[in-house]
């Protein structure tokens, strides 16, 4: 453990998926951790040697900050709860499933003199933190074009993640991460189009499904992103290509790169595969690593709970053109708080 982070207790509230990774990468960095969930925290404590708490307002009580890896329709109030005990909070992406909630949860972190970070890992993950240092040091020049791509074995078979309400669809769930990337790697957004096929009908999400969402950039640049949720087996990948007038930066990975995909657990029968990086430092440790010493006093991470509300508007912006099937002024549309 880091000097700047000894003797740190973390609450984690959830125990699915992504709570394995958090749990993995809090031990690696040598902290205490207590695990508050629903459902599987005895699992979780038992797999990691965490501590299970007795309650949310135990866990509250004894943690120094929090950390939200509870399904996204949850984020807000369990965001707002752990605010209202005075606690930092670190919540996983998507912040909250509308931008104005987003937004309502930063005021009330303001209020009470909490930070409040999302863990938005891609901005952690080596190619695209070394295409945004690139970026800014102008080694391509200035950015014309990008495209960012990602695809996973649909999740969306059961469970919470067809029901839109819930999820958000796969642009929220999934194209969140690249949203946030061309934002970061572009800057910021003046319109946006979006389409998806098959289309979303009564508020439930196909079990199949792809959405391509194009961004024009105030800087005139343009980038496209697409998110597939794929039939059963589709291997997790994810890359970019960003075209500058003096030159272009492109990632695959599943070319020769020294990442690979895996599943959490060998019994998940293909459901939402987890990218890892083979190369040093796991990223989601080096984002929570930043992001603790962020809330210990230290320097600002880069990523902030402004980037994560930004990319939900973004989300909700894209959802809005596919029902009007018009592109969105961003300067002009307002978020209605509706999730779908």
């Amino acid at each position: 453990m880091s000097e700047q982070l000894a003797g740190l207790t973390v609450g984690l509230i959830g125990a699915g998926n992504i709570a394995h990774i958090h749990a993995q990468s809090w031990q690696g960095l040598g902290a205490r951790v207590l695990v508050y969930s629903v459902d599987g925290a005895q699992e979780l404590a038992e797999r990691y040697g965490l501590e299970v708490a007795p309650s949310l307002d135990g866990l509250l009580a004894e943690a120094e900050f929090v950390d939200i890896v509870t399904p996204s329709a949850t984020h807000k109030e369990i965001t707002l709860a752990a605010i209202k005990a005075g606690k930092n909070v670190i919540c996983e992406k998507p912040l909250t499933l509308t931008a104005a909630d987003s937004h309502e949860v930063i005021d009330a972190a303001q209020a009470a003199g909490v930070r409040l970070y999302p863990a938005h890992v891609v901005r952690y993950f080596p190619a695209y933190k070394a295409a945004y240092d690139a970026i800014q040091a102008g080694r391509i020049g200035d950015v014309a074009v990008a495209r960012f791509y990602r695809q996973a074995s649909s999740p969306a078979g059961a469970g919470w993640y067809r029901d839109v309400a819930r999820s958000g669809g796969v642009i929220m769930d999934l194209m969140v991460h690249d949203l946030d990337q061309a934002r970061w790697l572009c800057g910021e957004v003046s319109t946006v189009y979006a389409v998806q096929n098959p289309p979303t009908v009564d508020g439930v999400s196909p079990v199949n499904v792809a959405a391509h969402v194009t961004l024009t950039h105030e800087s005139g640049a343009i980038s496209h992103c697409r998110a597939t949720w794929g039939a059963t087996g589709t291997t997790f990948q994810t890359g970019f290509q960003v075209a500058g007038s003096a030159g272009v930066l492109k990632f695959s990975s599943d070319g020769d790169t020294g990442y690979k995909e895996e599943l959490q657990d060998g019994t998940s029968g293909g459901d939402l595969l987890i990218p890892a990086s083979a190369l040093g430092e796991s990223p989601y440790l080096v984002q929570l690593r930043e992001l603790a010493i962020g809330l210990r006093g230290g320097p600002e991470p880069r990523v902030l709970a402004s980037d994560g509300a930004t990319a939900v508007y973004l989300a909700e912006a894209a959802r809005a053109s596919m029902e009007s099937g018009q592109p969105i002024d961003m300067k002009s549309f307002v978020s209605t708080g509706a999730v779908a």
